[in-house]
């Protein structure tokens, strides 16, 4: 009986790594074309830690934790959290915007040194997200500061149902993750200006449906604007 609950508690981990291990695909076409607006800026295929896994066994790959990395929208800047030395010059300065972690490098956090668990903790960061269920092209405007202030979302992740905060549903019928279509993080960055973000998909080649619970990840693709001019309008229309 003990063996029995050990095995039902690793299966959304196991699920989790089957939906993620890494092979070639061949199903269905890029669609990122369509996410260009002038405006925003689009990332595609930005690939994450592609050497670990979850399990054993599986080709070219280590059972390991995903090494975490942060990204920097000002420049696009991709920075890899490998040892204790980088945690130290990155982790607690406000020279990044968000940090992705956990399986598969999806589960993201804004740069917010409060949060215990946030990459950052200790730091001076002081960045807040509000989600918010619209396409993200009709978010017109950020949030109040309000309303920054009382968001209670620190991870962006797995979301178990539609009210939660993450970006993804995960099923574990399928072992496929799928984006939640309509859904903007309004994010306020450490240097306080405010910008709108979108994660669009974690799957190599941004297809339009995975049914290959194979397919090769994670590759992200996701797309942002910040307002450089330090108003709220994130209008990108």
């Amino acid at each position: 009986m003990k063996t029995i609950k050990i095995i039902y508690r690793l299966l959304p981990v196991l699920s989790l790594w089957l939906a993620f291990t890494s092979c070639s695909n061949n199903e269905n076409s890029d669609t990122s074309a369509g996410l260009e607006d002038g405006k925003s800026t689009v990332i595609k295929d930005l690939a994450g830690d592609t050497n670990g896994s979850m399990g054993e066994g599986v080709d070219g790959k280590t059972k390991k934790g995903f090494d975490t990395f942060l990204f920097r929208f000002s420049d696009k800047k991709q920075i890899w959290i490998r040892n204790a030395a980088d945690s130290a010059q990155y982790l607690k300065t406000k020279d990044w915007d968000i940090a992705f972690t956990g399986p598969y490098n999806s589960e993201v956090y804004v740069n917010k040194g409060s949060y215990e668990f946030n990459p950052g903790y200790g730091g001076t960061a002081t960045s807040a997200v509000v989600k918010i269920d619209k396409p993200y092209a009709e978010v017109d405007t950020a949030p109040s500061d309000e309303a920054f202030a009382a968001s209670e979302i620190n991870k962006i992740g797995w979301a178990v149902n539609e009210s939660a905060a993450g970006w993804f549903f995960y099923s574990l019928n399928t072992h496929i993750m799928i984006a939640i279509k309509n859904r903007t993080y309004a994010i306020k960055l450490p240097d306080g200006k405010y910008a709108k973000l979108e994660l669009i998909n974690a799957y190599q080649g941004n297809p339009p449906t995975v049914t290959n619970l194979n397919w090769p990840a994670p590759y992200f693709t996701f797309r942002y604007y910040v307002q450089n001019d330090g108003s709220k309008n994130l209008n990108t229309k």
